[in-house]
């Protein structure tokens, strides 16, 4: 028969290799004929594992026989298994095979009865008794695939592969295993062979096996002896992910990585081939699938020689339990031969070095071993350079353990800038130390040593970095009032479109108001947020609420204040040296006593988190981005004049003598305008508070006894409830239409403006503006703020807009969130 013109002896192989847990049953053997059915190649060379679990069992049962242990219940219990699954495999099985494989087990019977009499097992009997299940598995998939009339035979590869057993690999003998190799094929012209994976032969002709990872390796050593076109590694994962899934949820598979890129993150634990069986496939150029068994339909992974992406970053991967020592010392500058002595004595002793990082002053070397390690190279190390250590050459041989490794891998960042500041700042910025450093020359891989209670969150923070998964923040909202609220159900509309068109993920994992709260994992759902806060049981408690939004899988934690509170501010400075970024509206932090404000500003330094408070001046309005513009450049300011209350600007510019004041205080409550007790808006101190904090972004140290401030708030009204100040109010509407008709007189009218002078007297006042003055032309709950700078002389610089209300001072703190997410590494 001709395919594509040739002959099915010139079609090329492909091969296929399916794992324990692939072949764990019969079912899972129809699975896996199915699969390899749908596979239209001519030629196809299947490479099969040991049922799952069998190769262990076979090991155990040594173990037992080498103890004197009773051995033969876990025989018979292995033997069943086997005749269970050809039962039910193939119903009415050739009688030769069921004989061929009682026969197996009857000769591992004598051999651990030999053990048993002897107390010992050589090795090449342990591995000879270790290789019978891929023995069995082979056979077991061929007579399926014969019963279904396929021209299929079976290849022990004992026969043709020929290797040299070394302690932790197996090297083959490519020129006598290539030559039994066309020997058998020429004998057996089959259209398919199922090869048994993890076993060979030496050439002395006695059984051995690949080791660890024998069966991968067995299939990529058969393609290259098959000279395949291709190797499917059929596995129970959809294909190579950019990070372990495990701590990554969002991480994706990969279409494609290159040989070297596949080689990097296998190094560093990411589930695909292991490097060492890559080896034959790479040097023929043989591209290798990694595809998923119960889930055939998904495309899976492709490694081969060099991806078409332009991607920067491929994936991440991390080393657990691995710790590291810290070799240092005045005396290894500049001395010969330092390293060599230091990897011998650990070579001596069979330490395994992962990573290593060198200062260029040649004053210490750092490096990266395997945590169960760790003191017999300590103790190696010391030993090594003793007389260094007793001569004070060498200061130090220090240990950290409990740390893991986490590398960032891809072709594509060789010569691209800013990989590892992107890559280092997002460590930072998720309060991830790293605790040492590695890159290579071919800049394919950069590595870091961070804690490994910080692994989880680190290797989140470096993938959303580079946007292979969503900038995920973990969120929690105090105060969920009218702007708490209001801040919500904005986020509520927005926060399906953030994720799918920006990778932005918003996780609100906790809400409080004064009395109960809500805890919830992995997040609230927006659309129910009242209704699940209103019949709450738990009560409301700071620290509980904080420590829940703290998770090691969240590499971001966030604290939304939106109280009007002046306790929940007191907290923003251990908040911020804890980790955790914070965003408020509320004044009383960086508007209240100067000492907070400065514990604030030094905490926010020291830990680089960041505190935004855009909404506590001018609500949704850049005031506060406007004033730090302009003194980051280097201009002086030389006077700040405004109307800094939505709430007073609201106030008058409603009132026109004709409606008592007392009821327009009333209707902005109603409205949101005023806080909720409106004397805090009346008494000045609101703008009073907003003027310290714009004098204070300048760099001046304000308190608020430094202002002049006019209290609107009759004196008899300043104390008692705010129900009683309201119904009182009205006692005074005779004062306040005496001061409206003073001004009116002029053809003037009343605004209540901050004023800061640098150098000269501050105050918060009610005055009369003419009607041609800028102030003069507010509508509703308007802020306008008069920058007079050096360069903004002649003509002040000018903000207008609405200052007041729940619904625009909540869009200042959900831009101020947005903001956070772009200093984070998010999208601008």
């Amino acid at each position: 028969m001709l395919y594509n013109g040739r002959s099915m002896q010139q079609q090329p192989w492909v091969v296929h290799k399916f794992g324990g847990t692939s072949l764990a049953n019969a079912d899972r053997y129809r699975d896996v004929s199915r699969i390899c059915l749908l596979d239209k190649s001519p030629r196809k060379a299947i490479v099969v594992s040991a049922m799952s679990g069998v190769t262990n069992q076979l090991i155990d049962l040594i173990r037992q026989a080498t103890r004197r242990e009773e051995y033969l219940v876990s025989w018979e219990a292995l033997k069943r298994q086997h005749s269970d699954t050809l039962s039910q495999l193939l119903p009415n099985h050739p009688s030769g095979l069921l004989q061929s494989i009682e026969t197996d087990f009857d000769h591992v019977k004598e051999m651990l009865r030999g053990i048993y009499l002897a107390r010992s097992c050589s090795d090449q009997m342990l591995e000879l008794i270790s290789g019978y299940g891929e023995i069995w598995s082979a056979q077991f998939l061929n007579a399926h695939l014969q019963r279904q009339k396929i021209d299929s035979t079976w290849l022990d590869s004992r026969q043709v592969l020929v290797v040299r057993s070394e302690p932790l690999a197996a090297v083959v003998n490519w020129d006598v295993s290539k030559s039994k190799t066309g020997d058998w094929l020429k004998a057996n012209p089959a259209a398919v062979v199922v090869i048994t994976g993890f076993v060979a032969s030496t050439l002395e002709g006695i059984p051995t096996t690949l080791k660890r990872n024998g069966s991968d390796f067995s299939a990529s050593i058969f393609g290259s002896l098959f000279e395949a076109s291709v190797i499917t590694i059929w596995t129970d994962v959809d294909g190579v992910y950019t990070a372990d899934p495990r701590l990554v949820p969002e991480a994706v598979v990969l279409k494609e990585l290159s040989y070297n890129e596949a080689t990097e993150l296998a190094y560093f634990g990411a589930k695909v081939v292991h490097p060492n069986t890559m080896a034959p496939a790479i040097t023929r150029e043989i591209p290798i699938w990694i595809r998923n068994t119960f889930r055939p339909e998904k495309p899976g992974t492709q490694i081969h020689g060099k991806c078409a992406t332009d991607r920067p970053v491929t994936g991440f991967a991390t080393i657990d339990r691995m710790a590291l020592i810290n070799l240092e010392g005045t005396g290894m500058i500049g001395v010969p031969g330092v390293s060599e002595r230091l990897f011998g004595a650990l070579k001596e002793v069979g330490v395994s070095v992962v990573m290593i990082s060198q200062a260029s002053s040649e004053h210490s070397i750092c490096i990266a071993i395997p945590e169960p390690q760790a003191l017999l190279a300590k103790e190696t190390v010391e030993k090594a350079f003793f007389g260094e250590l007793h001569r004070g050459q060498i200061q130090t041989v220090s240990l950290v353990t409990g740390c893991s490794i986490l590398a960032i891998v891809g072709d594509n960042m060789a010569r691209k800038a800013g990989i590892a500041g992107r890559f280092l700042g997002a460590l930072g910025q998720a309060g991830v130390n790293v605790r040492a450093i590695a890159q290579g020359s071919s800049e394919r891989n950069i590595s870091v040593v961070v804690e490994g209670s910080q692994a989880t969150k680190a290797v989140r923070a470096a993938h959303a970095a580079f946007y292979l998964s969503p900038q995920t923040l973990s969120i929690g909202v105090i105060g969920c009032g009218l702007i708490g609220g209001a801040f919500l159900d904005q986020l509520k509309t927005q926060i399906a479109g953030l994720k799918e068109r920006s990778n932005i993920d918003l996780r609100i994992r906790g809400i409080m108001n004064s009395r109960k709260m809500v805890l919830t994992d992995p997040e609230l759902d927006l659309g129910s947020w009242r209704p699940r806060l209103e019949g709450a049981t738990e009560k409301a408690d700071l620290a509980k609420l904080v420590g829940h939004l703290v998770t090691d899988y969240i590499p971001h934690t966030v604290v939304i204040d939106c109280t009007a509170d002046d306790i929940v501010p007191k907290q923003y400075p251990e908040w911020l040296k804890q980790g955790i970024h914070v965003i408020t509206p509320n004044k009383k932090g960086n508007g209240g006593p100067l000492k907070l404000y400065q514990q604030i500003e030094q905490s926010r330094q020291e830990s680089g988190r960041h505190f935004l408070c855009q909404a506590t001046v001018g609500a949704g309005l850049p005031l506060l981005r406007t004033l730090r513009d302009l003194v980051k450049t280097g201009d002086k300011i030389l006077q700040i004049e405004g109307v800094l209350s939505g709430t007073l600007s609201f106030l008058f510019n409603s009132y026109t003598g004709e409606r008592a004041f007392s009821e327009i205080v009333k209707e902005a409550k109603t409205l949101g305008f005023t806080e909720p007790d409106p004397r805090e808006d009346l008494s000045g101190l609101d703008v009073a508070r907003k003027l310290m904090i714009l004098g204070r972004e300048m760099g001046l140290p304000l308190e608020l006894s430094d202002l002049s401030v006019q209290s609107l708030v009759p004196e008899p009204l300043r104390s008692g409830t705010t129900e009683n100040f309201l119904n009182r109010l009205a006692e005074w509407d005779v004062e306040m239409k005496a001061l409206w008709e003073k001004a009116n007189a002029k053809n003037e009218v009343l605004r209540y403006v901050g004023t800061i002078i640098p150098g000269g007297q501050s105050s918060v006042a009610l005055k009369s503006y003419p009607k041609s003055h800028p102030l003069a032309g507010l509508t509703s709950s308007d802020n306008l703020v008069a920058f007079r700078t050096s360069r903004y002389h002649s003509q002040p610089l000018v903000v207008r807009g609405p200052g007041a209300g729940p619904e625009v001072t909540a869009g200042g703190v959900f831009a101020d969130l947005l903001r956070l997410v772009s200093y984070l590494g998010g999208p601008a």
